[in-house]
């Protein structure tokens, strides 16, 4: 396959993941789950330092890429 096209379309959807996460992190507030707030991450708060490990939603996004790339990769 040309190079060129090959770029493009990955260009492309690059440029479409990007949109959706702008679209996901403006209306982020009014979603009925928050990225980052979900009931697996961890949050460790004590005087003057906190720790923050994702790790929910770290699968959570994983997950999702995976299914994305899979199915991206699956067609002809």
């Amino acid at each position: 396959m040309d190079p060129q096209r090959e770029i493009g379309r990955l260009l492309l959807v690059v440029g479409l993941l990007l949109a959706a996460l702008g679209v996901l992190l403006s209306l982020g507030s009014k979603l009925p789950f928050r990225l980052g707030r979900l009931p697996g991450d961890i949050v460790i708060k004590r005087d003057h330092f906190t720790f923050f490990l994702p790790l929910a939603t770290s699968l959570l996004v994983s997950l999702g890429l995976s299914l994305l790339f899979w199915l991206w990769r699956r067609k002809p």
